[in-house]
């Protein structure tokens, strides 16, 4: 079809009590705008506007890597028909044939199925407009129809009298309209109504009343699809339904969530059979979890590849790293960006992984920092050890070879590179390479000072 869209997101949002652009509000880890565009962009709309008013060059920052979008500025907030206006200079109106799709940046949960099934029908209809039927329709506007179905028109419900205020078909918003019908009608809108506004939905009046005109409506019944946010309680309530909605899924493909109220999916999570997560795992950006993954509970895991049978124990976090397979982590682990655990490794409680790639079998099983270091095969990272890699202006690496032994509350200072089956003694300062199969002893000789006394307070 050809099919321009138009999103509109120029309100403050003065009920959000926030500096931040309503639109830019995040549900599942994406702004409320982005979930629009996402499923916005699946139609291969020939061009989409978005009408942006306060914040705008916050929004445009926010989505500079979208080149394709066309960007309307709406000075003034003077209603949604005004809104729209913003953006017609910018579509082909000459275009017979040419279609308008109308979104709201603050309708984020609505879906490329119920838009696509909406412009399908379009294509026989001059007005076709997206309408939910509700037993709260309070403060939406109202769905007129003769008594044969027709509609004749929206009535906002501050100039909806007793009798439509019944009415339980209200009007999301959205439609699908002829871009030279709606460029006519926009010229003829007014604003004498109880806002003082230019209500876009007086357009289906015209059209209504337009012989020409085929004027069709696509009812649902899913009300938080089409919900718009204005407050952080409405917020509140689609993260929830959109977790909800993410943990159906899960369950649908087999994993084993141990509360699927207690999950939060900010991103694309992919798993593999047999996969179990505990409460309060939150998983952000790309996530990959291989088969028979165990997750528990109070886990972080950002933009990371779990291989399969890995068990990552409670209170860890994860970002940016490759776990290989029937790994441990945890718990309370932090592994950070640029590590890579091998096959059959630990990494125990307390000990943070930057930029290491550890390998098959090695063990870091507690109190340990391990930073810009590649670890060979089984070694043993003994607790308190300190990878020092940073001198205070660059960062250096460690090399350990296969086998190698590191004695509990060692400082290793980079750059150095330990051989295969070095052993370093507890408590040593080493900062030069270790040959293979050496002992290195890096203590100062200890001294004994009798009579010493101990300082006392006064």
């Amino acid at each position: 079809m050809n099919l321009d869209i138009v999103i509109l997101a120029a309100g403050k949002g003065t009920r959000m009590n926030s500096n931040l652009p309503k639109v830019l509000h995040r549900i599942g880890g994406d702004s409320m705008l982005g979930h629009v565009l996402s499923a916005a962009s699946q139609l291969q709309a020939a061009k989409t506007h978005i009408v942006v008013g306060y914040g705008a060059d916050e929004i445009r920052e926010n989505f500079a890597d979208r080149a394709d979008l066309q960007w309307a500025m709406q000075e003034q907030q003077l209603g949604t028909g005004h809104a729209v206006m913003q953006a017609m200079p910018g579509v082909d109106v000459s275009d017979s044939d040419k279609k308008i799709l109308v979104l709201y940046g603050d309708v984020p949960l609505i879906n490329f199925d119920t838009l696509s099934k909406l412009v399908q029908q379009s294509e026989t209809n001059t007005l076709s407009i997206l309408t939910l039927v509700t037993d709260r329709p309070t403060g939406l506007g109202r769905i007129v129809r003769d008594d044969g179905g027709k509609i004749l028109a929206i009535v906002e419900e501050k100039d909806a009298s007793e009798e439509q205020k019944q009415i339980k078909e209200i009007n999301t918003g959205i439609m699908v309209i002829s871009a030279p019908k709606l460029n006519f009608w926009l010229d003829a809108l007014c604003n004498d109504n109880a806002q003082g506004e230019y209500y876009l939905t007086d357009v289906v009046a015209m059209a209504a009343a337009d012989a020409d005109c085929a004027l069709a409506a696509m009812v649902i019944n899913d009300e938080n699809e089409v919900q718009g946010v204005n407050d952080k309680a409405q917020l509140a309530m689609l993260e929830r339904h959109y977790q909800m909605n993410k943990a159906d899924q899960l369950l649908e493909a087999g994993v084993l969530l141990c509360d699927p109220s207690r999950i939060d999916i900010r991103g694309e999570l992919t798993t593999g059979s047999d996969v179990e997560i505990d409460i309060n795992a939150l998983f952000e950006g790309k996530v990959t979890l291989g088969n028979g993954v165990k997750v528990g509970a109070n886990v972080c895991i950002k933009d990371s590849t779990i291989a399969d049978n890995a068990h990552i124990l409670p209170g860890s976090i994860i970002e940016g790293a490759d776990i290989g397979e029937r790994a441990s982590v945890g718990p309370y682990a932090r592994i950070r960006p640029g590590t890579v655990l091998k096959q059959d490794t630990k990494i125990g409680n307390f000990v943070e992984t930057k930029n290491a790639i550890i390998g098959k079998g090695s063990k870091a099983s507690h109190l340990a920092y391990i930073g810009d270091a590649e670890l060979g095969e089984n070694v043993n990272i003994g607790a308190g050890t300190i990878f020092c890699n940073y001198d205070g202006v660059s960062k250096h690496k460690t090399l350990i070879g296969n086998n190698v032994f590191i004695g509990s509350n060692s400082v290793l200072v980079a750059p150095v590179k330990l051989a295969d089956n070095a052993f370093v003694a507890a408590g040593s300062s080493v900062n030069s390479d270790v040959p293979a199969d050496t002992l290195a002893v890096g203590r100062a000789k200890q001294r004994n000072i009798s009579g010493w006394k101990r300082p006392t307070k006064k």
